[in-house]
């Protein structure tokens, strides 16, 4: 987010000095080489293809010397298919099979995200330990990890044939992370940073401290990193008469240029169909039901055949939002050809009894997040009472053994997750199994002790408690229930928290107001699920277990953040011992030193755990994939969530329709 390359093994930087995939030499930095690790143990039961976990090779190393394409091109005056192509192009192996053209996908908005991912300069392996070459040849990472160097593959074109050149980085960089008006607040993972175009495939990131982990976010969020600047260029003030603009704006109905440009890049708006992409189907309509893509011509990958991918040749994604029951009822009556971003554990049932009309395939993926529900007092809050009982960790303790993990686990999910508080992936160098069951046993007689000490007692005989006053304890968790169970889960949650005498009110938000109120620090408590969970982004943005970031899906402690952002300007300075977790944070994040980041991202961990800063229910829970009888090349066992994008190592660009088949890829 380094052939020359950087990754992660072990949560660790390494860098290698080869461009072959078989020969890699790896090494820590500072440290002796060693051989490529294979894949890792937890990853060894899976069938999935050795090449997945290490740099795909190329055309010239696999001997490829001429090329195909999809007849579906035929209707279009384009140029061979070998002068699209980069000048050595990747190969990408398949799950199963080399796959055949055609075909429409159907599939809705939501799986947009993963029925075909994004590209950037560096992606993630298939185990998520290390960081692999995409759009990148080669790349380095200084030895104080002040600078990052990339070297762009040859030849890579955007959709509309103009090719991908540094230019595309630098006017990113500069024109919208950098730009006061299109950014008016600047990512604390790029502040210090500039950008240095060297030659047109050739730039690199500078930053004034050691950012060594900012290759992270290349590959995890790399997308956002590059835009077509030759397109941009004509709605930018940076390159065009801003008042000309201003006009041009306007008469489209949009307040800004910053708007226009943000909801362009979103693909929310009809205008989003003219940006040119780099991923493996471009945009070329959009109303308020329908998203139609069509394959994208330029797309720079081929199989082993020497096909140019992707296999599908178009896609509808249907306008369905924050629908998830609509979404489970089309996927279990075969009504789309692949469904899961919007499925839910629960959902299970459901389509597995549509599986036997023989339409569709469900298979069981592991959802990423350690806790699908991520509980989070405000400890900001302005009412005092509650805010000085969320600061005592007895409370806390005692809110967490009241909840009975176990008998969620198998009400919820079929006791195929793990009852447990809120930590990193198994994974993760950083894990400690201990960690995520500190606090975690269901105990409602501690639970009760500790309440009954803080002198929380229940005055009028009604079952609840008061505050020792006497006054109503009532907290209200609003949240938005969406991906993971979060309604049926705070429903058991306030059943155990009431058996101890916890007055727990909830209330249902849409993505709008829980944004708005969780920001501005209104709610008394949320939720969100527990993804940035793995080494990939953990080691970034240790966001549930220290006082670093606020978000939309976050409010435990935004005055102390606003504190931290802004050297003290803004905000509340927080108590002694999270101002040294924020900067055992700053150690996780700049380090050169692997040993460093491990012993930091421990301590972390290991004093949230002791702490109870959130609280966690049940994680690495079953997820429902979806995929229509004739689709191939999908996985049968993946890990889903938003730190590895979903299927972005699991290449959707190999899927493909056969019509001629029935039940999945066995």
């Amino acid at each position: 987010m380094r052939r020359t390359l950087i990754g992660l093994t072990a949560g660790t930087l390494i860098v290698a000095a080869s461009s072959g995939a078989d020969d890699l030499e790896w090494r820590d930095v500072g440290r002796a080489p060693t051989s490529v690790p294979k894949a890792e143990t937890a990853f060894a039961d899976r069938d999935w293809p050795e090449e997945w976990f290490h740099a795909p090779t190329t055309a010239s190393e696999r001997g490829i010397t001429r090329y195909a394409e999809s007849p579906y091109l035929d209707r279009y005056d384009l140029p061979p298919v070998e002068e699209r192509l980069p000048k050595d192009p990747q190969v990408i192996t398949p799950y199963r099979r080399v796959g055949k053209y055609g075909g429409k996908a159907r599939i809705t908005t939501g799986d947009g995200w993963t029925f075909f991912n994004w590209e950037a300069a560096l992606t993630i392996s298939a185990d998520m330990s290390r960081l692999l070459p995409n759009l990148a040849k080669t790349w380095t990472v200084s030895e104080d990890g002040r600078t990052i160097t990339i070297q762009l593959r040859e030849g890579l074109r955007w959709s509309d044939g103009e090719l991908l050149t540094s230019d595309d980085f630098v006017f990113t960089f500069n024109h919208i992370w950098l730009d006061k008006e299109a950014s008016p607040v600047t990512s604390r993972l790029i502040l210090g940073g500039r950008i240095e175009k060297l030659d047109e495939l050739n730039f690199r990131y500078v930053f004034n401290d050691p950012n060594p982990l900012f290759v992270n976010l290349i590959a995890q969020y790399g997308n956002f990193l590059v835009d077509p600047e030759h397109y941009y260029r004509n709605w930018h003030p940076a390159f065009t008469d801003r008042d000309a603009l201003n006009e041009r704006i306007k008469e489209m109905g949009f307040v800004s240029w910053m708007a226009f440009v943000d909801a362009q890049r979103n693909a929310r708006i009809e205008e989003s169909a003219e940006v040119p992409t780099l991923r493996a189907y471009r945009l070329v309509s959009r109303s308020l039901n329908m998203m139609r893509f069509e394959r994208n011509p330029y797309y720079h990958k081929v199989d082993p055949a020497g096909q140019q991918l992707p296999y599908i040749d178009t896609i509808d994604a249907e306008v369905i939002n924050d629908n998830a029951q609509l979404v489970s009822a089309k996927a279990s009556s075969g009504q789309l050809d692949f469904a899961s971003f919007a499925l839910r554990t629960q959902d299970i049932p459901l389509l597995k009894l549509g599986e036997g009309t023989g339409l569709i395939d469900v298979m069981i993926w592991t959802r990423l997040h350690t806790s699908d529900v991520v509980i989070q007092p405000n400890y900001n809050h302005a009412d005092e009472p509650l805010r000085t009982l969320f600061l005592d960790q007895r409370f806390r303790r005692a809110l967490s053994h009241a909840i009975d993990r176990d008998e969620m686990n198998k009400t919820i999910y079929f006791g195929r997750g793990v009852g447990q508080q809120v930590s990193v992936h198994p994974t993760s160098i950083y894990y400690d199994p201990a960690v995520p069951q500190t606090h975690a046993e269901y105990d409602p007689d501690l639970a009760n002790a500790l309440l009954d000490e803080l002198g929380l007692a229940d005055d009028d005989d009604d079952g609840l408690r008061e505050y020792p006053d006497g006054s109503d304890l009532i907290i209200t968790m609003e949240f938005l229930d969406f991906e993971t169970p979060k309604g049926i889960s705070m429903e058991l949650v306030s059943e155990y928290w009431r058996s101890v005498g916890i007055d727990l009110r909830l209330k249902l938000v849409d993505r709008g107001l829980q944004s708005a109120r969780a920001q501005s620090g209104h709610m008394q408590m949320t939720l969100w699920h527990a993804d940035f969970s793995s080494d990939i982004l953990f080691p970034i943005i240790p966001r549930w277990w220290a006082p670093v970031y606020n978000g939309w899906d976050n409010t435990m402690w935004n005055d102390w953040v606003r504190h931290y952002h802004t050297d003290g300007r803004l905000g509340t300075p927080p108590p002694r011992e999270l101002r040294e977790v924020q900067h055992w944070a700053d150690e996780l994040r700049t380090s050169v030193d692997p040993a460093v980041r491990v012993a930091a991202g421990k301590r972390i961990l290991k004093g949230a755990a002791e702490n109870v800063w959130t609280l966690g229910t049940v994680g690495l829970a079953p997820h429902p994939v979806v995929i229509s009888s004739r689709l191939k090349n999908v996985i049968r066992d993946g890990i889903w969530g938003w730190d590895n994008r979903w299927t972005l190592s699991y290449h959707p660009s190999t899927w493909y329709f056969d019509d001629d088949a029935s039940g999945g890829d066995e």
